[in-house]
């Protein structure tokens, strides 16, 4: 698994950028320090010129890839949503018990993420900080049906679909997969935001995490036999 996460390439849709910050150095550091800034300032402070100032470059220099700072948490957040998705196929793949996998498929969506070596300037640690903590920013906008339309939530989506799948494999009677497969994942930032800010209600803290809730709700739901 580590020697292909080694190989892999985030694809991230065409749309959301106007040019791939991947393919120069510039681009690369404006996704490195605005991970880095977006998570010392929130997202709401977070502005084109504060970034230019922290890499170095014009303000207009960062507008030739995004055309906005939500354009830009798009691509912070699809990029996300793109590596996990290869976290939990890569993950999930080998395993034939159907039980198993779901288990798995839970520990992957819901665990506490570590950093990815693959990506030297991407630290996944502090990038699910910010999507736990901004990732409702990006779709709670007048526009979030126009940009369904043009696909900017289309992994995040798959990425449900396949935890849906799986939950089906386990228990095709159960009425409402795409619920709770959504509900995991929505739910897994969730409680690990209260973790951290709001310990009083929740049970979730550094012995009992989110995926341990998770599996207890998902197997007392469904029909294992």
């Amino acid at each position: 698994m580590k020697y292909l996460l080694s190989n892999l390439t985030i694809n991230i849709n065409e749309k959301i950028y106007l040019k791939d910050p991947e393919s120069s150095e510039l681009g690369k550091r404006i996704i490195q320090h605005s991970i880095l800034l977006i998570d010392t300032i929130g997202f709401d402070a977070f502005t084109f010129k504060k970034l230019g100032v922290k890499i170095g470059s014009n303000e207009s220099s960062i507008y030739r890839y995004f055309e906005s700072k939500h354009k830009l948490l798009l691509y912070l957040t699809s990029w996300y949503w793109t590596w996990l998705e290869y976290q939990l196929v890569l993950s999930t793949n080998s395993i034939d018990n159907r039980i198993s996998k779901l288990e798995k498929a839970i520990d992957v969506l819901s665990q506490t993420t570590n950093l990815d070596s693959s990506f030297s300037h991407i630290d996944e640690i502090i990038l699910k900080r910010i999507v736990i903590n901004e990732y409702s920013k990006s779709y709670l906008t007048k526009e979030v049906d126009s940009e369904n339309k043009e696909g900017y939530f289309s992994v995040y989506k798959r990425l449900v679909n396949r935890l849906k799948d799986m939950i089906v494999e386990v228990d095709a009677s159960y009425k409402y997969p795409l619920t709770l497969a959504s509900t995991v994942i929505e739910g897994a930032m969730h409680q690990h935001f209260l973790k951290a800010h709001f310990q009083s209600i929740t049970e979730c803290n550094t012995t009992l995490q989110p995926k341990d809730f998770f599996k207890d709700l998902i197997f007392n739901v469904l029909t294992t036999k």
